[in-house]
């Protein structure tokens, strides 16, 4: 499979400059290990996998050495980057130890999941770590891998047939790597979606009953774009509250799903409290419900646009630091937008229509913040997406 160049490359080359160890995290799938082989393709280096009993096996038995006798048994690469991190718990102090003791290797701790990685490491790496997190590919990384794109860049009216066909696909398909190369896309989403995402949530060994947490997801991938109710949701899945919010909590934090909270100055005028979910692919949502057909009149075509374009901001902003707040915003009269970036002060919202058109939401929040929300449509949207964080 071909590489497809990504902005975390960049990243990557950045923080070989820097003097810390590397957290890449990121859902499963996303293409971390890809990444970082791409990186050993570039400078010298090495890769173990702690899913891998030879691979740990080596890493227990190099606990306890100097770092250069360490560093020698693991075959002295100029990086290092273990993979499946989470799969030794004491990873982060083994690795404080070397790096303490001033190990001549970049180290790299790679986990598909940020459950246990981070919360058994970073304390051990305070001040001795930088993160990245990994997410689904960006549009545009997908966009400039299309054979016709460099016709695209000179010529983007000719080229906006094929431009909206890309779209389409990756409103069905998603941004994961595979999804994107693959023949086989449903057969590939439909397996990635039924047990291999939740591997780090099932084997966790709190979830008595699988098949309530792909319940959940339903629930979840039937609701985007819309206010959810915890309450609701466990009056459903005949459980607790507290039972969904923990679940909410292990699903995003395995970044299979993310919240937005609503934009507020006014607590009489607006909503604050309420959440919004997303899925940070769309190919796992149109999986979940196994709806991969396309039609501009599908009825859900607007959840569609809506999701893809908060992730697509969402993993931009990640990418980017997380340097911007998001939210939605809704007045307790009706009236909303469906996303509001907040950067540096700046506010910019915007209403998100797969076909342009005005809705109440634009006057009111006019009238509240003096700013015009902007509408993205499926004919704006490239120009729209790179002016939303800059």
């Amino acid at each position: 499979m071909a590489y497809i160049p990504r902005q975390a490359d960049k990243l990557l080359t950045d923080w070989l400059k820097s003097g810390k160890i590397l957290i890449l995290l990121g859902a499963r799938q996303v293409g971390k290990t890809t990444l970082i082989s791409h990186l050993l393709k570039l400078h010298p280096g090495r890769i173990i996998n702690l899913d891998v009993e030879v691979d740990k096996a080596e890493i227990l038995a190099a606990k306890n050495l100097a770092p250069s006798e360490a560093l020698k048994i693991l075959g002295s690469p100029a990086i290092l980057a273990i993979d499946e991190a989470q799969r030794l718990p004491e990873i982060g102090r083994i690795v404080k130890g070397w790096f303490d003791r001033g190990i001549a290797a970049k180290i790299i701790l790679s986990g598909s999941s940020s459950l246990n990685l981070i919360g058994q490491t970073a304390e051990s790496l305070t001040g001795r770590n930088e993160k990245l997190c990994l997410p689904p590919l960006l549009f545009d990384e997908i966009l400039k891998y299309q054979s016709w794109y460099p016709a695209f860049s000179k010529q983007p009216v000719q080229i906006q047939p094929q431009l909206l066909s890309l779209l389409k696909q990756t409103l069905i398909f998603g941004s994961y790597p595979e999804a994107v190369t693959s023949a086989e896309k449903e057969k590939y989403l439909l397996n990635l979606s039924a047990d291999y995402l939740l591997k780090d949530i099932l084997a966790l060994g709190t979830v008595k009953n699988p098949d309530w947490l792909k319940r959940l997801l339903l629930l979840l991938a039937r609701q985007i774009g819309s206010l959810v109710s915890v309450n609701e949701l466990a009056l459903t899945l005949s459980t607790s509250r507290q039972t969904v919010e923990k679940y909410l909590d292990l699903l995003e934090q395995t970044q299979v799903i993310f919240r937005l909270g609503g934009y507020s100055t006014n607590l009489r005028k607006e909503i604050s409290r309420s959440k919004k979910i997303y899925f940070w692919d769309n190919g796992i949502r149109n999986a979940l419900i196994k709806d991969f057909s396309f039609s501009d009149y599908r009825s859900d075509i607007g959840q569609l646009w809506e999701n893809w374009v908060v992730a697509e901001t969402a993993k931009q902003n990640l990418l980017s630091g997380s340097l911007a707040d998001l939210y939605f915003w809704r007045s307790r009269n009706g009236a909303e937008v469906d996303l509001v970036v907040k950067k540096s002060g700046k506010l910019t919202p915007l209403e998100i229509k797969w076909s342009s058109r005005k809705t109440h939401g634009t006057k009111a929040f006019r009238t509240a913040y003096g700013v015009s929300p902007k509408i993205i449509t499926k004919d704006n949207f490239t120009a729209c997406l790179k002016q939303l964080l800059s």
